[in-house]
């Protein structure tokens, strides 16, 4: 099958009867660039590019839970997750699982799992970060969720989710550390080495 014969199948076909397995297997088919994430959100495909500002405060979340939990964490990277709400199959920019976190009859982990979710804004995709995917972390019960914004040189830390959003949302500025001793990670993030755009 030709690039576009498999872009004119995906155009035809009816969004509500392709299940994310599906999407995601066209999606591998496609000649997506080197560097790029590719996710869906409420059944709309976005593609965006990995900066080097956005893989520095990815490494940096990643390797302090590293630091704190050891090598043998289950923390992920742009490794998908469907989580709750309309084809929603997302790669979070750092996941961290339970220790018992066991992947689905499918081969996926399980959003039940998940305790966990940073994401580093990119300018096209913020919406997605900010709106429908913080909610559906939020359904999904994902207890601690952070937004890492490079643009606006701020972190908001988001914790209880309750009846679909989260109770609380804290912004800290980049150079503060985030206190998250007696959350699910129990431990500072020092963002003085967050860059910014």
């Amino acid at each position: 099958m030709t690039v576009l014969e498999d872009r004119i199948e995906m155009a035809d076909a009816d969004a509500n009867t392709v299940d994310l397995d599906e999407w995601f297997d066209r999606l591998e088919r496609m000649p997506v660039p080197e560097g790029f994430r590719v996710e869906i959100v409420g059944g709309s495909v976005f593609m965006t590019p990995q900066r080097d500002t956005h893989w520095v405060i990815i490494r940096r979340i990643t390797r302090a839970l590293e630091d704190r939990f050891g090598m043998d964490v289950k923390v992920f990277s742009d490794v998908r997750i469907d989580f709750p709400g309309y084809q929603n199959g997302f790669c979070p920019d750092v996941a961290l699982l339970k220790d018992s976190a066991k992947k689905d009859d499918k081969g996926h982990w399980r959003y039940q799992d998940v305790d966990f979710v940073a994401e580093v804004i990119s300018q096209g995709t913020a919406q997605n970060d900010y709106g429908p995917k913080k909610l559906a972390y939020a359904e999904a019960e994902v207890p601690l969720y952070i937004v890492a914004d490079p643009y606006q040189g701020r972190c908001y830390v988001h914790t209880d989710p309750k009846d679909g959003d989260y109770e609380n949302r804290t912004p800290v500025d980049f150079g503060t550390d985030i206190d998250l001793t007696g959350t699910v990670v129990d431990l500072v993030l020092k963002t003085d080495a967050f860059p910014r755009d």
